[in-house]
């Protein structure tokens, strides 16, 4: 297919549709659902089911460590594991701008393909549109996901109730993925590569709910907006506070560095393979040691506390001693980063 591009018949619904259906959507996504090539799947879900939708429009579509199929895959994936339920099911809609090279489709179809057998989903329906050049930056993917909602997890279904004492956990290093994009757009180079941290969680969050059921009060992605965003929309309105503790707070050197110069906040950029959990502060050091004992928890850290200081804000102590309040942007640092 080398050179091959995308042509408006594609879209057309005749024989190029159903030629590029069959020789890149069926053959990487292939299961018992999909193959029947119905307008719409039927699937047996559990009592309680989680349904999440997405629309990713990255750019670059290729950057250190992922793509934009495979970051539509984890994170659904992991909007779905955030919010207490087991992904099963994911629908995939492309909009692809006429003359995208073949070649690079297959690339990424291929990749969401890995990501949906690692994270143990199906990619059961979905959709293709062609516009005409101009009208589309390359390539747009939609997602839906659904999964099983567990049970005990119920606290993660609803509007979070903070506590005096609960403690902030991050499971990893912040700004990953914004640096990674960012070096692709630009001509930024880091002395050891920067890798976007996209990854689906299923192995850091699924063994939390069998371990600590019913003990996570909250827990969410950390993407765009980044840290500050979360935690400012957990406390808005709220009694309570949150105190962070910027000693404690994992960000790679590299990143850093980056961020000292263009003025970049690492609280602010996005991530797309870490989350925030807000826990009992009696099982917060075990939690904790859970998600270290995951590949893509190593790093993970006790960033703060719930308390009364400053009621529906959230307070930055300083290395230095001093303190500062973390504010939510009004806008993007990164646009188009997810």
């Amino acid at each position: 297919m080398s050179n091959q591009k995308i042509l408006m018949g594609h879209g057309a619904g005749g024989k190029l549709s159903h030629q590029l259906i069959q020789r890149i959507f069926v053959r990487h996504f292939s299961n018992k659902s999909l193959s029947v090539l119905n307008d719409a799947s039927v699937i047996k879900t559990s009592a309680f089911t989680a349904f999440t939708t997405d629309s990713y429009v990255i750019d670059p579509i290729f950057f250190p460590g992922g793509d934009i199929g495979k970051l539509a895959v984890s994170g659904t994936v992991n909007d779905l594991l955030v919010s207490g339920a087991v992904p099963k099911y994911l629908s995939a809609g492309f909009i692809i701008e006429e003359g995208f090279l073949i070649d690079d489709l297959v690339k990424i179809v291929a990749s969401m393909a890995d990501e949906a057998r690692k994270a143990g989903v199906e990619i059961i329906t979905g959709d293709t549109k062609v516009v005409k050049k101009g009208q589309c930056d390359k390539i747009f993917i939609n997602t839906a996901g659904i999964g099983d909602a567990i049970e005990s997890e119920s606290k993660l279904w609803k509007t979070p109730k903070l506590r005096a004492g609960d403690k902030v956990i991050v499971s990893g290093c912040l700004g990953d993925h914004a640096m990674a994009v960012l070096s692709a757009r630009s001509s930024i180079s880091f002395e050891r590569e920067v890798l976007s941290d996209v990854a689906p969680l299923n192995k850091l969050i699924l063994p939390l709910y069998t371990n600590f059921p019913g003990k996570i009060s909250f827990m969410r992605d950390v993407t765009r907006g980044g840290l500050a965003t979360v935690l400012n929309e957990i406390c808005a309105d709220s009694e309570l506070g949150i105190e962070l503790f910027e000693n404690k707070i994992p960000v790679r050197c590299e990143v850093e560095g980056v961020c000292e110069i263009f003025g970049y906040d690492p609280l602010y950029l996005a991530n797309e393979g870490k989350v925030v959990i807000i826990v009992e502060s009696e099982t917060a050091e075990a939690i904790l040691e859970q998600i270290k004992s995951c590949e893509f928890g190593k790093k993970a850290e006790i960033v703060g506390e719930i308390n009364k200081r400053a009621p529906g804000r959230v307070i930055m102590n300083s290395v230095i001693g001093g303190t500062r309040i973390v504010d939510m942007l009004a806008g993007e640092m990164l646009p188009r980063i997810c």
